[in-house]
């Protein structure tokens, strides 16, 4: 049986009175895809930074590929690959000077070439110097900076903000890739829709700890339907808190909207009697199943 990619027992970063994250658990298989999801503060950033040593932890513990982030972190820094949320690589350098500076600590071979390929994959100036660069093409840097040499894990950390859709279809391309040929990834963000296309399992956090770990098919399946009834007079007051209807129903003139996850029979039942021109039911996006989670 393989050693995990990353193995995480009760991890616990606190900031004083603020919040960190609190005896987080999880395990990210080797060669997988893993989603790490949660709203700007959920914790996302501060599990990252523990785990490249960058933040020490309060307590707990955790192994990147079999090493412990804290003992062997010079060595976890070796194998590993790291896209920041913000990228600021030193701005008095030109776009490719960094890019080679970067490969020299790692020994990369035929760095030049491979240099060349990725800047021209997303399309970086290699003589424009960092500090003209657009936030855009930071990130582009960083992203590269991160694969130039062939990391057995990539910790991504929103990885997408800045990039416009051409080169954010790049990016994903080049990460399946990569994977394809062992690479782990654990993929950290906000938006939904960017771990749906990659990721087959997902943990999602809230206010620093846990929630759910799960995959993505199983998320879709849950037994949730988007509802949306049109009456021919006006909605029934006698609907309001109805059992198994979520946070977030929508009134418009004679139609509501809303999640429902209670019992198909008990809705039929209290709709009987009502009289409605309208109703569909259909299955809801990743997005709603992902804040039913966080109500």
């Amino acid at each position: 049986m393989s050693t995990p990619a990353i193995q995480i027992s009760d991890l616990t970063r606190s900031y004083g009175r603020d919040r960190g994250i609190e005896k987080i658990n999880l395990q990210v298989e080797e060669g997988e895809i893993f989603g790490f999801i949660g709203p700007n503060g959920a914790g996302k950033s501060t599990t990252i930074r523990v785990l490249l040593n960058l933040l020490f932890p309060t307590s707990g513990s955790a192994q990147i590929m079999g090493l412990d982030i804290v003992k062997d972190s010079k060595k976890i820094r070796s194998r590993t690959g790291y896209i920041p949320s913000e990228a600021n690589p030193y701005p008095d350098m030109a776009a490719r000077e960094f890019l080679s500076y970067s490969a020299s600590f790692y020994g990369v071979p035929q760095a030049e070439k491979k240099i060349t390929e990725l800047m021209d994959v997303f399309d970086v100036e290699p003589g424009r110097k960092i500090s003209n660069l657009s936030s855009g093409n930071r990130k582009k840097l960083s992203i590269i900076q991160s694969f130039l040499h062939s990391p057995g894990l990539l910790i991504v950390d929103e990885p997408t903000t800045g990039l416009d859709p051409l080169m954010q279809s790049r990016f994903f391309d080049l990460l399946r890739s990569e994977n394809l040929r062992g690479m782990t990834v654990f993929f950290s963000s906000h938006t939904l829709s960017d771990v749906q296309m990659l990721c087959r399992r997902v943990a999602i956090i809230k206010e620093g700890s846990i929630i759910n770990v799960e995959a993505i098919e199983a998320l879709r399946k849950k037994q949730l339907k988007r509802i949306r009834i049109e009456f021919r007079d006006r909605v029934p007051d006698s609907l309001a808190g109805l059992q198994g209807m979520e946070k977030g129903v929508t009134v418009s003139g004679k139609a509501m909207e809303f999640i429902y996850a209670g019992d198909m029979s008990s809705l039929i039942a209290a709709l009987s009697g009502k009289d409605i021109a309208d109703m569909t039911v259909e299955e809801p996006s990743l997005e709603e199943i992902f804040m039913h989670y966080y109500n």
